[in-house]
C-alpha cells in the first residue's frame, strides 16, 4: 500500500518505447551538464530495464553522482526487493526527467546491481518527448472516490493534463466489487482539506490488486463553467508586453510559469504545449500571481474552466486554457481594472490620483454643486474637502470613482461607496456638456462593466448596487426607472420612494406631549423580523436585505472596524419605537462623515413605520428629536417610508427619493438594457443627462 508522502519508485508501463519520438540532438558535454544539474538539485533520473521473457518495461529512479567524464554512476532511490527484477529485467535506456524536454540516453552498461548502475555515456543523444501528455507525480494529494453513494479513499499518484491514476483502499465490509467500471466516479483531490479538483470521471483501466487498487481516470468535462453564463462578457485584450502567470501547481508541487494570451476582469487565458501540459479543467490554485514585470504583480485565486485543442501551421499541437479569478484583493482589482480600462479608452481612469481642486472645480461648473447644496457644504467645507482627500488620494477599500478625463481637464465623473455589509451605493454621476458630450455615459458604463467583472467575487462585497435619485430627474429615472419597469422582477431590481426631510437638532415644540405607553428601545430580532414582513406585503422588493435589515444582521459590526481602521466613521443604531407593546416603527441612526455622501443619505436617520394607527407625528418628532443626539450638525436628514404616511400625518418633506436596488445576479439584464438604451448617436439621453 503507498502510504501518503510517498513516491512510487518502482513506475511499470508495458509500452514505453511507442509513447516516444526523438527529436534533436544532445552532445555529450550538454548531457554531463545536465546531469551534473540533477544531481544539484537532488533529482532523479529514470532508468528503464526490459523484460527477458515478457518484453514489457519497467522503470527504477535512481540518483546520478558527479559526472567528470563519460561514465556516470547511479544509486537506486530504493533497493529493497529488487534482487529479482535485476535478475529478470535487462537495461534499456535512460531518461532524463528534471529538464523541460526529457531526453533519451541509450549508453554501454558497465554495471548493474542492488546497490546501482552505471554506464559509459555514448557521444551522442536525443531530446525526446511523449507521444501522450506528459505524466507528473504527485505526492500529498488525497483522493475521495465516490460511486453511487460509496465513498472510496486514497492517494493521487500521478496526472497529466489529460487523465490521472489513484491508488484506492478499501475499508471492510468494503469491496472493490462495489466499483462498477462501467459507470462514472465522481473524484475530489485534496491537500489539507484544501478542495483541489472535483470532477466526473471515467475509468480507463485498473489493476487487479485486492487490498489496494490503481485507477487511471479521465475527466469528463473539458469547460467547468464557474459562474452564470452571461452575454455581456468582459472585453478580453491581448496586451503588449504581455503579463505571464506564476504559481505552484497544487497537484505536482512545480512552479509554473506561462505566458498570458488575453486577459480581462474576469480572468485570461494562456497557451501550453500538448506534451507538457500542467493544466486540468477545473483544477483550483489558491494563490496566482499575474506578473506585468518585476514588483508590478497582482495576485488572486483562480480555477482553470476550459481546454481547447489546436493545432499550427507547423503541425504542432497547443492547449488554450481559460482561467476564471475566483478571488482577488481589492486593490488588486482596480490595478488590472484600471489597466484594462485604459486600454480601452486612454481617457478612462479608474480610482486614479487626482488634482482635488480640478475635482472641486469641476463640481462647480457642471452644477453638481448648486446653490442650495453649496449653502450646506459651506459650513463643513473643510471636513468635505478632508474627507474626499482621503477618498480620492487613499483610495480606501470602501470607495471606487471612476473619472473621464484629457489633458488633465475632468468631463465626467462617478463614485460608488460600500455602505453595508455586500452592498454598494452610486452616487455623484457628474458629466459636463463639453465636447466629450458622451462622458457622463461612459463613466456609467465604466461603472457597470467593474460591477459586472468583479461582483462574483467575495472580495468585492456586491450583492446588490443601490442608488437614491428624485422621480424628477430625467436621466436616472430614465435608466434606472426604466430598466426596473423593463426587468419586470422585484426580485431582480425594486424602487421604493422615500420622504425626504431635515429635522432641526433643537426641536422642543412637542417635548410636552403625552407618550404614555410608548417607548423607544433597543431593536431585536423579531422586530426587524416584522418588518421584513411589513415590507414584503408593501413592496416585496429588495429593500430589506440590501439595508442589512435581516434579523441575524442586527450585531454585525464588522464594516463598522473596516470605516475605523481607513480612516472613516460608521455607525448604525437600530431602535424600535413601541406603542401599548406593539411594534410601530423601527428607526435607524446612521452616522457617518460627513461629505461621504453629498445628499447625505448615508448621514441620515431612516424611519420605517410598520404600524401607522395611533401613531401620531408628534410622537414621532418627539422621538427623533431624542435622537438627534447623535449628530453634530443643527438639521439633520430623515428618509421616511413609506411615503404614504407621511401624506396621511401632513408631515411636511422637501421632496421624494426613491432607493433603487438591483441584485448583481441581473447585471447582464442591466447591460443589455444600457446597451439598448444608449447606442451609439442617441443625442436624446446625452443632452437629458446634461440637463440633469
Amino acid at each position: 500500500m503507498n502510504t501518503q508522502g510517498e513516491t512510487v519508485h518502482i513506475i511499470q508501463n508495458s509500452n514505453l518505447e511507442s509513447q516516444l519520438h526523438e527529436g534533436e540532438k544532445v552532445t555529450k558535454r550538454h548531457l554531463i551538464n545536465i546531469l551534473n544539474y540533477i544531481n544539484f538539485q537532488d533529482g532523479t533520473i529514470l532508468i528503464n530495464l526490459k523484460h527477458k521473457l515478457y518484453n514489457n518495461t519497467i522503470s527504477l529512479k535512481a540518483k546520478p553522482q558527479p559526472c567528470l567524464d563519460d561514465r556516470l554512476e547511479c544509486f537506486w532511490i530504493e533497493t529493497e526487493g529488487l534482487q529479482q527484477k535485476i535478475k529478470s529485467y535487462e537495461f534499456l535506456h535512460f531518461i532524463t526527467t528534471d529538464s523541460q524536454k526529457m531526453i533519451l540516453v541509450k549508453p554501454e552498461l558497465k554495471s548493474l546491481n542492488e546497490e546501482g548502475i552505471s554506464f559509459y555515456l555514448p557521444d551522442t543523444c536525443y531530446e525526446v518527448s511523449f507521444r501522450k501528455a506528459k505524466r507528473h507525480l504527485c505526492k500529498g494529494i488525497n483522493v475521495e472516490f465516490i460511486q453511487n453513494g460509496v465513498i472510496f479513499h486514497g492517494y493521487l499518484l500521478e496526472f497529466s493534463a489529460f487523465a490521472f491514476s489513484v491508488e484506492i483502499s478499501i475499508d471492510p465490509p468494503q469491496t472493490f466489487h462495489w466499483v462498477n467500471p462501467e459507470s462514472t466516479v465522481l473524484i475530489t483531490l485534496k491537500k489539507n482539506q484544501d478542495i483541489l479538483y472535483s470532477d466526473e470521471c471515467k475509468i480507463i483501466r485498473q489493476n487487479l490488486n485486492q487490498k489496494t487498487r490503481t485507477f487511471v481516470l479521465e475527466p469528463i468535462n473539458n469547460q467547468m463553467p464557474r459562474f452564470k453564463p452571461k452575454e455581456f462578457r468582459s472585453p478580453r485584450h491581448e496586451l503588449s508586453p504581455s503579463p505571464n502567470i506564476i504559481f505552484t501547481h497544487p497537484l505536482s508541487g512545480e512552479l509554473i510559469n506561462l505566458k498570458v494570451e488575453d486577459i480581462s476582469g474576469s480572468g485570461f487565458s494562456v497557451e501550453e504545449h500538448y506534451d507538457n501540459s500542467v493544466l486540468l479543467p477545473g483544477m483550483i490554485i489558491s494563490e496566482l500571481e499575474i506578473e506585468y514585470a518585476k514588483n508590478c504583480k497582482l495576485n488572486c485565486k483562480a480555477q482553470v474552466i476550459y481546454r481547447n485543442v489546436h493545432k499550427t501551421e507547423d503541425g504542432k499541437t497547443y492547449l488554450k486554457s481559460g482561467i476564471a479569478i475566483l478571488d482577488m484583493d481589492m486593490q488588486d482589482q482596480v490595478k488590472l481594472s484600471s489597466l484594462l480600462h485604459q486600454v480601452t479608452d486612454k481617457r478612462s481612469y479608474v480610482c486614479s490620483t487626482v488634482n482635488l481642486d480640478t475635482l472641486w472645480k469641476f463640481f462647480f461648473e457642471a452644477g453638481f454643486v448648486y446653490p442650495k447644496k453649496y449653502d450646506f457644504i459651506h459650513a463643513n467645507k473643510e471636513k468635505f474637502k478632508e474627507t474626499y482627500r482621503k477618498l480620492y488620494l487613499e483610495n480606501p477599500n470602501i470607495a471606487r470613482h471612476f473619472i473621464y478625463q484629457d489633458n488633465g481637464i475632468i468631463h465626467g465623473h462617478i463614485s460608488m461607496l460600500r455602505f453595508y455589509k455586500n452592498t454598494w451605493l452610486f452616487h455623484h454621476h457628474v458629466a459636463t456638456g463639453s465636447r466629450f458630450s458622451g462622458a457622463g455615459l461612459i463613466v456609467l458604463d465604466q461603472i457597470g462593466r467593474y460591477v459586472n467583472d468583479f461582483y462574483c467575487l467575495y472580495s468585492t462585497h456586491m450583492n446588490f448596487v443601490i442608488s437614491y435619485f428624485r422621480p424628477e430627474n430625467k436621466f436616472p429615472s430614465r435608466v434606472f426607472g426604466d430598466f426596473t419597469k423593463y426587468l419586470n422582477n422585484p426580485k431582480g431590481c425594486s424602487l421604493d420612494p422615500f420622504a425626504y426631510l431635515h429635522f432641526p437638532k433643537s426641536f422642543e415644540q412637542f417635548i410636552k406631549i403625552k407618550i404614555n405607553n410608548t417607548e423607544l428601545v433597543k431593536a431585536q430580532p423579531d422586530d426587524l423580523s416584522e418588518l421584513g414582513s411589513f415590507y414584503e406585503y408593501k413592496s416585496g422588493g429588495l429593500m430589506f436585505h440590501a439595508l442589512d435589515l435581516e434579523p441575524d444582521m442586527i450585531e454585525d459590526n464588522e464594516l463598522n472596524n473596516e470605516y475605523l481602521q481607513v480612516g472613516f466613521k460608521r455607525e448604525r443604531h437600530i431602535f424600535s419605537l413601541k406603542r401599548y407593546g406593539d411594534l410601530k416603527a423601527i428607526i435607524i441612526v446612521n452616522v457617518s462623515d460627513i461629505g461621504l455622501n453629498m445628499s447625505n443619505v448615508n448621514d441620515c436617520i431612516q424611519v420605517f413605520v410598520i404600524n401607522s394607527d395611533d401613531l401620531h407625528r408628534n410622537i414621532l418628532y418627539y422621538f427623533l428629536s431624542l435622537l438627534t443626539k447623535y449628530y453634530e450638525q443643527n438639521e439633520i436628514p430623515v428618509l421616511l417610508y413609506p411615503v404614504s404616511y407621511a401624506m396621511r400625518q401632513s408631515i411636511p418633506y422637501e421632496k421624494l427619493y426613491n432607493l433603487w436596488v438591483i441584485s448583481t445576479q441581473y447585471t447582464d439584464n442591466y447591460l443589455k438594457y444600457m446597451e439598448l438604451l444608449f447606442k451609439r448617436g442617441n443625442k436624446n439621453n446625452i443632452e437629458i443627462l446634461q440637463s440633469s
